[in-house]
């Protein structure tokens, strides 16, 4: 393997700038704080800029809406908008490029072209109907019920965990059509308008500070027309949606510039590493030397950036393991290595780099869970990669 850095050609470098000075417009610091207040996961006037370059979907033609750019400049399209902190304030943006690719492959004709132009520029969001209350990571176990009538469905139940519902305009919803079928069959897939009587949206705060949801459906009658794929089949349409969202696929069909784990937590290690130097280069221990010539500080630090490294160097489901652990690790061994510092918020007197390694510490403890434990992708290492036998449950 290669590991030099790749020179990047004039064009791709003008690219590169290109993006760069987008961000140094768009994604201003109100828009930075504003996200840390309100864990919203998006800003309308940052996804609307976003849309009118072709961002949204990147990877995708010009003539669907994408911008057409080849692996590398979506790749560095991914890196600058993870450096910048940007997919903080894009988590809706993430989520509704995973869904596309879904309807892409399974929608009809008639809903592809509702939909898809629509979130191409900027104008839909979606998110994602799966976890229920006591099924945790088994997506099969759904139990929130779709009904058939004519030509409707009527959809009773619930799902937790909904990131950006409060955001978006449809939620991509695994539904069980029929209950006595074996766990994963009887499942159908809907993509449901959220503006539908009998939908509600309550607010979950997570210790990160982010927003989730849960949501209620209470006799929601739903066209078939948003029935994606056959009715009974709607885990096969779902596995193909969460092989894009952890990354199994292809990179030209997963669309998004392959940001799936990148921007959402590799930039996050990298950030750490960040703060843990500035702090470093001003600190001083109570004897007046500087923190940053102690060599065991300078060894932790050091440990911190290595793990930022390798998690940049792996991909799929590997990328969310190393990259979660690596966060949760360097988050507590900074805290440890600040003290009570760095235990305090950004609006509290003598928080260490406006508070970002407590915040960064706070959120990292989500990282192992969000889009799927660590336990499920490690069972897709085993499985889909090193050709391990599936697991067993263990009888209760």
């Amino acid at each position: 393997m290669d590991f030099r850095a790749i020179t990047l050609d004039p064009e791709t470098e003008a690219f590169r700038e290109e993006v760069v000075r987008f961000l140094d417009k768009h994604l201003t610091d109100e828009v930075l704080q504003e996200e840390r207040r309100t864990g919203n996961g998006h800003h309308p006037l940052f996804h609307a800029a976003l849309a009118a370059r072709g961002w949204i979907l990147p990877m995708w033609p010009v003539d669907e809406g994408g911008a057409g750019l080849d692996p590398l400049r979506a790749r560095i399209l991914a890196l600058e908008l993870a450096w910048r902190g940007a997919m903080s304030v894009s988590i809706s943006r993430l989520i509704t490029t995973t869904v596309a690719l879904g309807l892409r492959a399974h929608a009809s004709d008639e809903l592809k072209q509702e939909v898809l132009p629509a979130v191409a520029r900027g104008a839909a969001l979606m998110c994602l109907g799966y976890t229920e209350p006591g099924s945790g990571s088994d997506m099969a176990a759904a139990n929130t019920r779709s009904i058939r009538e004519d030509d409707h469905w009527l959809i009773r139940g619930q799902k937790m965990f909904t990131t950006g519902a409060q955001n978006a305009d449809y939620v991509w919803l695994l539904t069980r059509s029929d209950p006595d079928a074996p766990k994963n069959k009887g499942l159908t897939m809907f993509l449901v308008p959220l503006d539908l009587p009998g939908v509600e949206i309550t607010p979950i705060i997570t210790l990160g500070g982010e927003r989730t949801n849960t949501v209620y459906f209470d006799d929601v009658r739903v066209s078939d027309h948003y029935r994606v794929g056959p009715a009974g089949q709607g885990w096969q349409v779902v596995a193909g949606a969460l092989d894009a969202e952890h990354r199994m696929g292809k990179i030209e069909d997963r669309g998004i510039g392959d940001d799936g784990n990148l921007g959402t937590w590799q930039g996050l290690v990298h950030r750490l590493t960040d703060a843990g130097l500035r702090w470093s280069a001003t600190a001083r221990h109570p004897d007046g030397t500087p923190v940053i010539d102690d060599p065991l500080v300078r060894e932790r630090l050091a440990r911190v950036a290595l793990d930022a490294e390798i998690s940049f160097l792996t991909g799929g489901p590997m990328s969310k393991i190393v990259t979660a652990e690596s966060l949760i690790r360097g988050a507590a061994d900074l805290v440890d290595l600040v003290g009570p510092a760095g235990t305090l918020s950004a609006d509290a007197d003598g928080a260490v780099c406006d508070g970002e390694i407590e915040f960064l510490h706070r959120f990292a403890q989500g990282t192992a869970i969000y889009g799927g434990s660590i336990e499920v992708f490690h069972n897709l290492l085993a499985e889909r990669m090193l050709g391990l036998p599936r697991a067993r449950m263990r009888p209760a």
